[in-house]
């Protein structure tokens, strides 16, 4: 399985394997992304990747031609 280099938002970076889950991939790398339901509805695990969003509960860590991800916590007005 292919790895990928991921820039978390505490500035750390971690090389994980394409399709790893991403609550596991932020966890090893000692970011705690919020959870809600775990099923993808409520949207408090939301997070941006490269810009887009996606619920980090039900989401794997996908391919990048570039190699890099970029992770930002999603910001929700709500939560």
């Amino acid at each position: 399985m292919k790895n990928i280099t991921i820039h978390w938002p505490s500035g750390a970076c971690s090389e994980v394997a394409v399709g790893s889950e991403w609550l596991a991939a932020a966890g090893e790398a000692g970011l705690l992304i919020p959870t809600g339901c775990l099923g993808g509805s409520c949207g408090a695990c939301e997070i941006e990747v490269n810009g887009q969003v996606v619920r980090a509960c039900i989401a794997t860590v996908p391919a990048s031609l570039s190699g890099v991800l970029r992770v930002e916590l999603a910001s929700d007005p709500y939560w």
